[in-house]
């Protein structure tokens, strides 16, 4: 089943490529031009030729008979060809026959054949050939009636019968004739076969509309028809054609200059129509879509395939050389100018491709940097393809400048593949921190700054470089010429590669420097919080040394956090908002009690609290964001139990004691004011709703 499944697809492109080189053939054709040199010749008073506008209507004939054998089904295609096969195969029989009795003429000899040797030869040959002409036209049609193709033999009956030479004639005539009345009753007894298909496939098509829409209807005729590989098949035998016709017409060999001018011409005269233009787009795409997946197969083996990237699939690369060939009126140039024009487009889709590879690439990299494998031929692989896209995207522009000019046009064209070589070496740079902190066997200090120093400076490079290429293009434009489209080109340029980019850099600044002042706001733990802590950081899981202490009383490490809140301002444990300590706001840190053991002796449980300064009597706290004042607290905690409890005691009370659990908590010297290690935004809204009933609660009277 595989292999006829291989070979039905294959069937099915490979059928439909001649309806393709027909619409090419007639695009091509020009039928005003070719009347005109009708009308100079001799062919002039042929009555063929004296109707224009029967030919007009003819080439649009055409047209619709190659769309129709473009959508027509596989299997009625089969039949369609296997017919065109037995009415080229009844031609060829016939056209032996029509040899064999000229050859009878010309030989003059009318006696019997075995007594003559050239005569036999004659007639051996032509009869081997017409039962050959006749079993292929038997299997092709699938019939054991093989009569029906055996009208070109009676020729050979009548020479063998010793029938008069010119009596041959005739009947050679006549062999014709029955056969192209079979031919003939064949098509009318089949007259309504297309009309049948038309309805049927009429029917098919609205209902799929109805149901499910046009777009539908696109994508399965896309599927079906497998437009892209049959463009590209197409193009090819197109290509393969323009190479052949060139390499037969010339005796000399050609050099290593003239076989690139060959290979540009030749691809500039395979796109010289809207099919032609289409299955080149659609070829490039296949190119790219073998080299990105062959680049992927050499960082990652076989592994690779296991997650395929959609967006690595070269569909950008085909759609980046139909919109330039459009852009630039490709199909209309002359073939010397277009071939040059395509050596400016393909550079820029090899450049692309060489970034879709970068794409691919650095990730691979940086995670086998950072990972302990130590197999020498996986950071071979990626050392190399690194290497290699580095050097050659910087050779692709030293060799463009050497043929072209330099412009506006030609700066921007370059500036792509500068900017794929800067991030390479960027790429390389940061793995090779990586490299020397696992050679090191130990962390390196502060090597996140590191390699954020490395990446901005890079990240630096490349606005420099687009903003070269606007200042060379704003000093074109006013002092050079003027053209609309340039200065539009300078205007995206400005904004996504220079405004943008800078922009995005502040920020990223902006958030650093923000972290950083927050980490330097936070309180650091003592050796005694770390002790009774007593517990791994949760960011990166390793032992604690030295930590900060956040708000919510959560300990991390000072660079862990940091990491962190370059992407969000939030606590990754309690998702509460980090805020600044040297802000004098009213909001004030929960003690790290709330988490650790309890300690009985109070000053000992004071040295691991991170303390707010508090101003006077009267200063206002809050608890869930509820305004509670500080010495009403403290003396009605102290009228309403001057024993205070310990921890532990108020924790086996239990939901029982209801609105009292949090009039003890609020009466303990060392508990803040705010929700104790909030989980989630529920907790915290439980809490502030026993914080509203405190005021009624008869504990607190």
């Amino acid at each position: 089943m595989l292999v006829k499944d291989k070979l039905e697809a294959v069937l099915n492109v490979g059928l439909r490529v001649p309806s393709i080189m027909l619409l090419e053939v007639l695009y091509r054709w020009d039928v005003s031009s070719f009347f005109q040199k009708i009308q100079r010749s001799s062919l002039n008073n042929n009555p063929l030729f004296q109707y224009k506008y029967l030919a007009l209507y003819l080439h649009y004939v055409g047209y619709i008979l190659s769309l129709v054998l473009l959508t027509l089904p596989r299997q009625h295609l089969v039949k369609l060809y296997l017919y065109v096969l037995t009415a080229l195969l009844l031609f060829a029989g016939h056209q032996v026959s029509r040899d064999y009795v000229r050859s009878e003429l010309d030989s003059g000899y009318e006696g019997p054949l075995y007594l003559e040797a050239l005569s036999m030869n004659r007639f051996s040959t032509a009869l081997i050939a017409q039962l050959v002409v006749c079993t292929l036209c038997s299997c092709v049609m699938q019939t054991k009636r093989i009569w029906l193709f055996s009208a070109h033999l009676l020729p050979l009956v009548a020479r063998l019968c010793l029938v008069p030479l010119e009596t041959i004639v005739f009947i050679n005539r006549f062999a014709m004739i029955f056969t192209g009345l079979e031919v003939i009753y064949f098509l009318a007894s089949n007259l309504l076969v297309p009309y049948n298909l038309a309805k049927t496939a009429y029917r098919e098509l609205v209902q799929v509309v109805e149901v499910y829409g046009l777009l539908a209807l696109g994508m399965s005729l896309w599927n079906q028809l497998v437009l892209p590989v049959l463009f590209m098949c197409f193009w090819l035998v197109l290509f393969a054609l323009q190479i052949y016709t060139y390499f037969s017409s010339r005796d000399k060999p050609t050099s290593r200059e003239r076989l690139l001018f060959l290979f540009l011409t030749s691809i500039a005269e395979c796109c010289s129509t809207p099919y032609s233009l289409l299955g080149l787009v659609f070829t490039v795409s296949f190119v790219a879509l073998g080299v990105l997946t062959l680049c992927k197969f050499y960082l990652q083996g076989y592994r690779a395939f296991m997650n395929d990237n959609t967006m690595h699939r070269g569909m950008t690369e085909g759609i980046t050389l139909l919109i330039l060939a459009v852009q630039t009126g490709l199909i209309e140039l002359q073939v010397i100018h277009r071939a040059f024009l395509l050596s400016i487009i393909l550079f820029i889709v090899v450049a692309s491709i060489l970034q879709s590879m970068l794409e691919i690439a650095d990730p691979i990299v940086l995670a086998l940097g950072a990972s302990r494998d130590k197999s020498l031929w996986k950071h071979f692989r990626a050392v190399s393809l690194c290497l290699f896209l580095l050097v050659f995207p910087a050779y692709m522009a030293y060799m463009i400048c050497q043929f072209f000019h330099m412009d506006f046009w030609l700066l921007i064209i370059i500036s792509s593949s500068i900017l794929t070589s800067l991030q390479v070496l960027g790429t390389l740079l940061i793995y090779i921190l990586f490299m020397v902190e696992e050679v090191r066997k130990e962390p390196v200090q502060n090597m996140d700054d590191v390699i954020y120093y490395v990446n901005g400076t890079y990240r630096l490079l490349e606005f420099l470089v687009a903003l070269v290429v606007v200042a060379y293009g704003v000093s074109e434009t006013v002092f050079g010429e003027w053209t609309v489209m340039g200065s539009t080109i300078i205007f995206i340029h400005s904004y996504y590669n220079v405004w943008l980019r800078a922009q995005l850099g502040w920020q990223s600044f902006l958030m650093r420097r923000d972290a950083v002042n927050k980490i330097k706001s936070l309180p650091t733990a003592s050796d005694l919080q770390l002790e009774q802590y007593n517990d791994i950081c949760a960011i990166c899981y390793q032992d604690m040394k030295s930590a900060v202490i956040t708000p919510c009383s959560h300990f991390f490490h000072a660079g862990c956090l940091k990491k962190w809140l370059y992407v969000q301002e939030t606590c990754p444990l309690c998702h509460k908002q980090l805020k600044s300590q040297s802000q004098p706001a009213n909001a004030t840190a929960a003690p790290a009690q709330d988490i650790l053991p309890a300690n009985p002796n109070p000053a000992e449980a004071g040295q691991g609290e991170p303390v707010a300064s508090v101003a006077g009597e009267n200063k206002t706290v809050t608890r869930n964001g509820v305004p509670v004042e500080e010495s009403q607290a403290r003396s009605s905690s102290s009228h309403a139990n001057p024993d205070p409890e310990p921890e532990g005691q108020a924790e086996e009370a239990g939901p029982s004691q209801g609105s009292g659990e949090s009039c003890l908590r609020h009466r303990q010297p060392q508990q803040s004011a705010t929700c104790p290690e909030a989980a989630s935004s529920t907790a915290c809204a439980a809490d502030l709703q026993l914080e509203l009933q405190r005021s009624a609660s008869p504990c607190c009277l």
